[in-house]
């Protein structure tokens, strides 16, 4: 019963690939896709015809099945490397050179080379020449499903639509000859059901491939390879032929090994497993792979998209310094484990400034020695082994002895910012042997200017942040002298008049009561001073008492300022000292800005929940130019020894606390600054401290 249907099985899978070889033939337009499809539907119709005459004449001829077995894996695995093959590539150079090619070519070779051996050796050791033949279809059959995986991987989303019932079908073939040859491995004995059930497989394989056939007749996919999947599929491919080489010698140590073999095999796999670890693991192993994957299966040595992205992350990212960050952006390209960075500072002289994975190397070079402006004119890369070789590609260039003294080193980057040098990373000897040609030449020239790009990028916010450090100090600077020159004024003033004035009580009253308030003013700003860049708090202030103080303050000058309460009782949020300098800042201005016999007047009002202190007077006035202009630009002044920042500083301190400060004028008719601030209130209270 069970041959009856494997004999309906194979049958119908030799005739449905018997109908589809005519039908390719029929509309088979010339190209190389189509021949070669063609041929393996051909061979897979001759494997299936051959097993069903075994079974119908029960004649056994198992060399020939085999031998059909090994010619079927082979033309359908060769047929998908042909819609691997690249775009740009011919199909003659493609097979010509394509070490994949080759391997698939060379492992094929020998495993039919090895069942012809394996039927003609005389042995008695049956089950050697089974698990032999077993373990080589299982790899015949990993291999098919690797290039389905592939083939599938690798085609643009655009191009999948035409080829996903031929992975389907393809690889659903590969798949259960895997299933079916790794159950017999297990067992020592194929499964009768599973390898009856295989024709009827291949059958439904048939029309999905048909489908796909209608689809691209012509076979022409544009394929691009990704170098990380093609990375990683041949790392697993090399660890599944490991494995099985390894599984196969194990048992073989188990089968001559006696009563000692069971203990062999053990320690052989064991010994196996921690050797596959440790390659697989090993950055040497791993760095050789991707040379030699870039360099026999591209046409180009990198994938730009992903390179460019890999070294812009490591240039942005990362817990390391810029510097160090930097050498391993551009080390990474060339597969090098380490190196120094050198970059020039403001005395032309280049200093080693960073270092990765390598010890502190020494050494500095001027830039305007030779072989500094030997890179800032060529831009060239130096390899220091080709220079030691050939020099006269250099122009007969003498390099440094420090550099010549450092034993690893290999490139020589150098960094250019706007044609000019800025720095160079010396990085060490490869991994694996990289051969420089201009491709890895012009990728490392714009990498260097890109990462010069980046170090000067923060060596300008460095010097940013240093001015405005200096811009902070000197702006304290200039508000300190600002109000010391105030309090120079008020003494001097209380000097000249001191003669005059000397014997009169309510002189020497107010004269006492200035001394004091500018001894008072000099202890908070040594306060001030002594204690930094402290944050001064704000507190409710009866904005009344505060006015008495700052006009009593001014009480020396003429015109002599006078001061109206309109609206008494009301409290503001902020600091006495910092509002009573904002208030004698504007008060003076308005003295200094009218004659002796003119008026300065102080008004206090509220209006919509907020305090108006006005400061009038009838001065000069000032045009609206220079309102706009120059009043509340700082270091502009219109006094011969005034500094310029005293309305500057009114404003900003007002805004700080939440008010606004106005101001109106006339030429010839006098000004009005208006203070307006927001009453203090409870709730208030947190939003001020904010």
């Amino acid at each position: 019963m069970l041959t009856s249907i494997a004999a309906f099985s194979y049958s119908a899978a030799a005739v449905t690939f018997l109908l589809l070889s005519l039908l390719l033939l029929t509309s088979w337009r010339g190209r190389l896709h189509g021949i070669a499809l063609t041929i393996a539907c051909l061979i897979s119709m001759l494997w299936a015809a051959s097993i069903l005459c075994q079974l119908i004449w029960d004649q056994s001829f198992p060399l020939l099945t085999d031998i059909f077995e090994i010619m079927r894996s082979a033309s359908w695995s060769f047929f998908l490397l042909m819609l691997l093959k690249p775009a740009d590539q011919t199909d003659a150079s493609f097979f010509k050179n394509s070490p994949l090619t080759l391997a698939i070519t060379l492992s094929y070779s020998v495993l039919l080379l090895a069942t012809v051996y394996l039927y003609s050796m005389q042995t008695d050791h049956e089950i050697i020449i089974f698990l032999a033949g077993i373990v080589g279809r299982v790899a015949m059959a990993l291999t098919g499903m690797i290039l389905v995986e592939q083939l599938y991987r690798n085609t643009p989303t655009n191009g999948r639509w035409a080829i996903k019932y031929l992975c389907l079908g393809v690889g659903g073939m590969f798949a259960y000859d895997f299933y079916l040859y790794s159950d017999a491995m297990l067992f020592r004995h194929v499964n009768s059901e599973i390898w009856a059930a295989r024709g009827i497989v291949n059958t439904l394989s048939v029309p999905l491939i048909a489908v796909s056939a209608a689809r691209n007749a012509q076979w022409s996919l544009g394929i691009s390879v990704s170098r990380r999947i093609l990375f990683h599929s041949a790392t697993l491919f090399g660890s599944a032929i490991y494995l099985l080489a390894m599984a196969a010698a194990g048992y073989f140590l188990r089968f001559f090994g006696g009563s000692w073999g069971t203990v062999l095999q053990a320690v052989f796999l064991f010994g196996a497993g921690i050797l596959l670890f440790v390659m697989l693991f090993s950055g040497t192993l791993r760095s050789w792979l991707r040379v030699f994957i870039s360099k026999h299966f591209f046409s180009y040595n990198y994938d730009y998209r992903e390179e460019w992205i890999r070294f812009t992350r490591t240039l942005s990212e990362g817990e390391q310094e810029l510097g160090e960050r930097t050498i391993q952006a551009v080390a990474e390209l060339v597969e090098s484990p380490g190196g120094a960075l050198w970059i020039c500072n403001e005395l032309g002289i280049l200093e080693l400034a960073a270092h990765w994975d390598r010890p502190l190397w020494q050494g500095a070079e001027a830039n305007r020695s030779d072989f500094c402006q030997f890179m800032e004119n060529t831009q060239w890369v130096i390899d220091l082994q080709e220079h030691s070789t050939n020099p006269q590609k250099y122009e007969s260039l003498t390099l440094p002895t420090w550099l010549l003294s450092i034993s690893k080193a290999w490139l020589v980057v150098p960094l250019i910012q706007h044609r000019k040098l800025f720095g160079f990373v010396v990085l060490e000897q490869p991994r694996s042997k990289i051969k420089l040609n201009w491709e890895i030449c012009d990728l490392l020239k714009i990498a260097g200017n890109q990462a010069a790009s980046y170090l000067a990028q923060q060596e300008a916010a460095n010097a940013l942040l240093i001015a405005r450090q200096f811009e902070s100090f000197n702006r304290m600077s200039t508000f300190v002298v600002h109000d010391l020159k105030n309090l120079v004024s008020q003494l001097s003033l209380l000097l000249s008049n001191i003669e005059k004035h000397k014997n009169n009580p309510e002189f020497q009253k107010d004269m006492i009561a200035t001394v004091d308030l500018s001894v008072q003013k000099m202890k908070r700003l040594l306060e001030k001073l002594s204690s930094g860049a402290s944050v001064e708090k704000p507190t409710p202030i009866l904005i009344e008492k505060l006015l008495q103080q700052a006009v009593a303050a001014k009480s020396m000058n003429e015109p002599k300022p006078t001061l109206q309460i309109i609206e008494p009782g009301q409290t503001v949020l902020a600091n006495s000292g910092s509002l009573e300098r904002v208030i004698g800042h504007l008060i003076q201005n308005a003295i200094e800005a009218t004659s002796k016999d003119g008026m300065v007047q102080i008004r206090l009002t509220s209006e919509n929940e907020t305090a108006i202190i006005e400061i009038e007077d009838n001065g000069h006035g000032m045009s609206d130019e220079f309102i706009q202009e120059r009043l509340f630009k700082p270091f502009e002044s219109t006094k011969s020894a005034g500094m310029g920042i005293g309305v500057f500083e009114s404003r900003e301190y007002t805004r700080e606390i939440g008010g606004r400060l106005e101001v109106v004028s006339e030429l010839s008719k006098g000004t009005t600054f208006r203070v307006i601030l927001p009453l203090y209130k409870p709730s208030n209270l947190i939003q001020g401290i904010a």
